[in-house]
């Protein structure tokens, strides 16, 4: 396991230090990271041009959703690989770019397809995980269902950096990950939950600013809903395809960054717990000089001196 000590995002365990480490990282590496952002989103929305989501919408028939499904069931899931394919990139670069000052960005991305398979896998089994938590979260309607997603989500914010950090062996991640992220338990789930939710803010608040050119204001977006359906209608528009990728380039980096602060944190406190171990009567008595010590022994009588 690497030093991450001088890592910037390293031990950040407040609010306030975390959101000043997570925005002073954003800035100072910025273009790597939102080229690489604007490349994946550019790519994803080449791929999903195809997809009429309007034509899915319309209909009411369950049988006939399914089957419209299923045509889109291939682009979905290259969408999914080619995102987590340049996400395992961006992560390997916040981990390790900051430590290696003789790093370029091609090792970077060159040496994170190491972890690109495990990776694959690990969401796979965390997929089948989260059906099964959801599932139970049926049973207690909107809030279990909601706490079972977060749980979800701040788990996998634990995978890459896990395996990156610690190795891509699968059982000893996955075995890392949960004891991680149930170390802190609330206090994860509480900045996961915070981080989700400043997430969708900025989101929604960068996709009405981009629809403003098309549809006026955001505010009349909102308040007409067949403004909205026709806003839906532009997803083949040129300018609307690049301003969309721009926005998503914008937003998308924040997450292997706030997943590396989560990990940090968490391996900080583990450090901290570790040299931190409590002291027993006996340890405090160990380094101490008594009182006979300050006398020398009398020395033992020799069995065969003369009587």
């Amino acid at each position: 396991m690497n030093n991450f000590i001088e890592h910037p995002l390293y031990g950040k365990d407040n609010a306030d230090s975390a959101i000043s480490a997570l925005w002073i990282f954003y800035k100072k590496h910025f273009p790597f990271l939102f080229i690489v952002s604007l490349i994946l989103s550019l790519i994803t929305s080449y791929v999903s041009a195809g997809m009429d989501m309007n034509e899915i919408q319309s209909v009411t028939d369950p049988q006939e959703i399914l089957l419209k499904m299923k045509e889109y069931i291939w682009p979905m899931l290259i969408i999914s690989v080619i995102s987590l394919f340049f996400s395992t990139i961006l992560h390997y670069y916040v981990i390790y770019y900051p430590l290696d000052s003789q790093s370029s960005i091609i090792k970077c991305c060159a040496k994170s397809l190491r972890y690109f398979i495990p990776y694959l896998i690990m969401v796979v089994l965390l997929s089948f995980f989260g059906s099964f938590l959801l599932a139970l979260g049926l049973i207690a309607l909107v809030i279990g269902i909601f706490l079972a997603a977060l749980y979800i989500f701040m788990i996998y914010l634990f995978i890459l950096p896990v395996l990156m950090a610690e190795g891509p062996l699968i059982a000893n991640a996955i075995v890392r990950i949960f004891r991680l992220a149930h170390k802190k338990f609330w206090a994860n789930l509480g900045w996961t939950a915070v981080f989700g939710v400043v997430l969708i803010i900025i989101s929604v608040f960068l996709s009405g600013i981009i629809l403003v050119p098309f549809s006026g204001t955001f505010l009349k977006t909102l308040s007409d809903p067949q403004n909205a359906v026709n806003a839906a209608e532009l997803a083949s528009n040129p300018l609307y395809i690049i301003l969309s990728a721009m926005a998503s380039a914008l937003t998308f980096p924040v997450l292997p960054v706030f997943a590396c602060i989560l990990y940090f944190r968490a391996i900080a406190e583990e450090e901290k717990s570790f040299y931190n171990f409590p002291v027993t009567d006996e340890d405090e008595n160990e380094g101490r000089i008594k009182v006979e010590d300050l006398y020398a022994k009398p020395k033992e009588e020799d069995d065969n001196t003369d009587k």
